[in-house]
């Protein structure tokens, strides 16, 4: 289970009107348990208004670069999002988790691939990540991106992404999609059947994509993934994350849901926590009822920060995003999401 450790802001650039990207200085000894790999995020905790908030950011630099650092896009009504984007400074202290996730990229320089990525808005974040490593440690492979956005004043790294295009112009292709602006070059609408039909089978048809990765509102990841599944591509080859859930609709109370009490024990830093909660509640938030220091951020489904593995008992899931059926098979739940279904049940955060 990661811990939080105290880092200072080292440089905070401003990416977008609505978004900066922001590094932290790592001390010599934590470098070890600061090193990455593409693709991965780190958990972010501070106290604001007299809350703690945890969020979690995915990290945009390349693992060889020596360098943690997220890119926060203020949100609506966010707590931390408007922080990190009006408030924090340099030499500003946050707590930071080590970094974790299982949306990856693993350099191979040995085998050559065509890497295909889709984003959208701050999706991009993990994806600049994957393909910065591809790029610097697979001499060979190649890589192409579609990336929407509404304007190219709303695109997140975009002076970034014209620069290594530049420096790798063999290598790279950027397909930009922007909803608001006709631009030359680019596809005026938002990620859809149609792009991902123009941009696999029409402009890049001769490309045998090796891995694709997709990162944005859940939306666009099904579409996606869903014409590429109409092109027969292995969901294998297929790997995603999510920056934004659908709305969760709410629990129908009916016979498979349910409404007793479950004595409940929770394994967590090796310390074991036995109570009684409501089958209402999810597991996490029954822990954290208990000031149980249970790992979580997004609370919404769509992290990887809370699982844990039930070693007796069972509990149904409101929503799975992340979790694979061989995954659940040996026992493994997304807290957030998890409610018992019997009378006893044992929870283990150790044992992933």
């Amino acid at each position: 289970m990661s811990h939080f450790h105290k880092l200072t802001v080292k440089n905070i650039h401003r990416e977008t009107d609505k978004a900066v990207s922001i590094s932290f200085n790592v001390p010599a000894d934590l470098k070890e348990a600061f090193s990455f790999k593409a693709g991965q995020y780190i958990t972010l905790k501070t106290t604001i208004e007299g809350h703690e908030v945890r969020r979690d950011y995915s990290l945009c630099s390349s693992p060889k670069s020596n360098e943690l650092k997220v890119a926060v896009k203020e949100v609506e009504d966010g707590t931390f999002s408007a922080y990190a984007n009006n408030k924090l400074q340099i030499g500003d202290t946050l707590e930071v988790a080590s970094p974790k996730g299982r949306f990856v990229f693993t350099p191979n320089d040995k085998i050559t691939k065509n890497i295909a990525a889709f984003a959208a808005g701050s999706g991009i974040t993990p994806v600049l990540s994957i393909i910065k490593c591809a790029l610097e440690e697979e001499v060979n492979s190649k890589v192409i991106l579609v990336y929407g956005n509404k304007t190219t004043k709303d695109t997140m790294f975009l002076n970034e992404l014209l620069e290594l295009q530049h420096t790798y112009k063999d290598r790279f292709s950027i397909q930009f999609v922007f909803s608001q602006a006709d631009e030359e070059d680019s596809i005026f609408g938002r990620i859809e059947k149609s792009t991902v039909n123009y941009v696999m089978k029409n402009k890049h048809k001769n490309v045998e994509v090796d891995a694709f990765y997709l990162c944005g509102p859940e939306a666009m990841i099904h579409t996606v993934k869903d014409v590429l599944s109409e092109h027969e591509i292995p969901n294998d080859r297929v790997h995603f994350e999510l920056f934004k859930a659908a709305k969760q609709e709410a629990i129908e109370e009916d016979s498979n849901v349910a409404s007793g009490s479950t004595e409940i024990t929770i394994t967590v830093d090796d310390e074991d926590f036995t109570f009684t909660m409501s089958q209402k509640q999810s597991i996490l938030e029954a822990a954290l009822d208990e000031d149980i220091d249970a790992p979580y951020s997004c609370q919404g489904g769509i992290c990887s920060s809370c699982i844990a593995r039930i070693k007796e008992g069972e509990a149904t899931m409101r929503q799975n995003n992340i979790l694979t059926e061989s995954e659940l098979a040996e026992g493994l739940v997304l807290t957030c999401q998890a409610q018992p279904t019997t009378s006893k049940i044992v929870i283990d955060y150790d044992d992933v």
